[in-house]
């Protein structure tokens, strides 16, 4: 018999339940109003969450601390692994200097600068976004706006706003993966069954949102009557966008969603744009029309080749999941399986089933499993970096050039891969202690109301983090555990956990830094936040009441 966990160690649940989020506490005092570094919020986090387990629900030392540190090994492999990659994969466009190509094209595409934000803030940072993640859509996208001669300050707002469609699926689907890996053992479902579902679920929530923010995007812009003069790019491209996100997430895989509507997305614009203009070009106030000289016809030649890093991203990633999209392909050529076979799961010595959980968390007193699955070849991180060796030296790289920009990935990620060591060590704390099922429990009380409370701590969990893939660890499995004790769907509590960190993309403090440092703004982030909070708060209610329709009379859209 192991040790027992205790939900309630402090008497009451409210009072217990307190306690069990002091190291989320920690964190947003740390990070929202002390100002420190996400590194040493993490840690100060971290070190209470150790404290709890220790000193309210008793946890032995040994299996605290075996706790924290598979917690750190599964964010090495699930989250750093993939998140450092699709980084990586981008810098070697950067490095090969085929980014500057698909920027200048992106640049000429038209003078109206609606049709700019559309193009570049929400097509091209959705792409980004999809690719690299990490705030990089908001640094390149805001910084290449304000260079074409958008106002600084309303370049990043834009690129806050339009970083909100894709985020779910960003750096090549790893919020999802993520969040399949760890709830998998509470659905009792395989890692890669239980991401499939939720992929399913968020797919068929934000198209309902991302097929309006191009409007939305114009509106805040221009104003209303501005973005009516443009509505067959707004339609176009928001449609475009929100049917590939739905077909992609439900059909192919979690991995390429950002990818294959961003692309879809820009294409649409472009080819709409080839036939139809809007009458008159709409320009900022005290701007006058700019003399603009040709591109270079071998600028523009080069720049079509600069997508050939993309398509090689694609074509890596559906062989790698061919598996899943064609049924019933024979063994030699089915890839996924072949990939598969070097997976190596092993349980967590010192850990595997030596805590028990009871009622009203699994009906009857049940082992917590501790497996471990490192899927070596199958991963996205791993098929991002053999698509970025490829796509390297099909742009003319020497090796020694892909070797110098995985040192500088490497150098440009050191502080953001030890944050997230830190976040998922907590989660594997908060979770084997008893504190996430604790924090479950009380969420539970909110009955009915719980798809809208969902979407808000989904949100809280990306402002305090600013990564989605985070917000997940710490709280999609207490999003779970709550669903299961109200009897509702645990895919669709997790996935509203986020949809709605979402939408806070926009607010975190870590985004709105990039987006500020980017423009040469340092000091603005306060005006920032003040100009896109309550777009936030709205949008995540949005979330929350699509979450409540799909828990209630629209509960035939929930997968599974």
């Amino acid at each position: 018999m192991g040790w027992v966990q205790d939900y309630q160690p402090a008497g009451p649940l409210w009072l217990s339940a307190l306690l069990a989020a002091l190291p989320v506490f920690v964190l947003l005092i740390a990070l929202g109003i002390v100002r420190l570094s996400a590194p040493i919020s993490a840690a100060l986090s971290l070190l209470t969450a150790l404290i709890v387990a220790l000193v309210v629900y008793g946890m032995p030392a040994k299996l605290a601390f075996d706790s924290a540190a598979m917690g750190v090994v599964f964010g090495v492999w699930s989250v750093a692994w993939i998140a450092f990659h699709a980084v990586y994969f981008h810098n070697v466009t950067v490095a090969t200097g085929r980014f500057e190509q698909i920027k200048a094209v992106l640049a000429g595409f038209s003078e109206d600068r609606r049709l700019q934000a559309l193009l570049i803030a929400f097509g091209f940072g959705a792409l980004l976004e999809g690719v690299a993640g990490g705030g990089s859509p908001i640094a390149i996208t805001a910084a290449m706006m304000a260079a074409l001669g958008f106002p600084p300050v309303r370049a990043v707002v834009l690129a806050l706003l339009a970083n909100t469609a894709p985020v779910a699926f960003g750096g090549l689907g790893n919020p999802l993966i993520v969040l399949g890996r760890l709830t998998a053992p509470i659905l009792g479902m395989e890692q890669g069954e239980a991401t499939d579902l939720y992929s399913s679920m968020v797919g068929r929530q934000l198209p309902l949102i991302a097929w309006v923010v191009p409007a939305f995007l114009v509106i805040v812009m221009a104003g209303w009557k501005r973005m009516i003069e443009v509505w067959p790019a707004v339609l176009t491209t928001g449609l475009s966008f929100a049917v590939m996100q739905y077909v992609t997430a439900n059909f192919i895989s979690p991995s390429l969603v950002d990818v294959i509507a961003a692309l879809a997305a820009m294409g649409s614009l472009w080819v709409l744009t080839r036939f139809w203009q809007p009458k008159t070009i709409w320009r900022f106030e005290n701007e006058s029309a700019p003399v603009e000289e040709a591109a270079p016809k071998t600028a523009r030649t080069g720049a079509v080749y600069a997508w050939a890093p993309y398509i090689i991203l694609i074509v890596a990633i559906f062989l790698s999941r061919i598996g899943s999209i064609i049924k019933g392909l024979p063994a030699w050529l089915d890839l996924s399986a072949l990939l598969h076979k070097a997976d190596w799961k092993f349980p967590w010595p010192g850990l595997h089933n030596q805590v028990i959980q009871h009622a009203p968390i699994t009906p009857k007193d049940t082992p917590y499993a501790a497996t471990l699955t490192i899927d070596w070849l199958f991963s996205p991180g791993t098929v991002a970096l053999i698509a970025a060796i490829i796509a390297g030296l099909v742009m003319g790289a020497r090796p020694g050039l892909l070797v110098a920009t995985y040192r500088k990935t490497l150098h440009q990620m050191r502080w953001a891969l030890l944050t997230i060591f830190m976040i998922l060590a907590i989660a594997f704390v908060m979770n084997y202690s008893g504190a996430t099922q604790t924090l479950g429990l009380a969420l539970a009380t909110t009955g009915v109301l719980f798809p809208i409370f969902s979407a808000y701590i989904g949100w809280l969990g990306v402002f305090l983090t600013g990564s989605d893939a985070s917000a997940n660890s710490l709280f999609g499995p207490m999003q779970v555990i709550s669903a299961q004790q109200l009897d509702l769907s645990p895919i669709l509590a997790g996935a509203t956990n986020t949809s709605g960190g979402v939408m806070a993309k926009m607010i975190s403090p870590q985004n709105l830094a990039i987006g500020a440092t980017a423009i040469g703004q340092s000091g603005k982030e306060g005006q920032l936040l003040r100009m896109t909070f309550w777009w936030s708060v709205i949008l995540a209610f949005v979330v929350g009441l699509i979450s409540l329709l799909q828990a209630t009379v629209l509960s035939w859209m929930i997968p599974g």
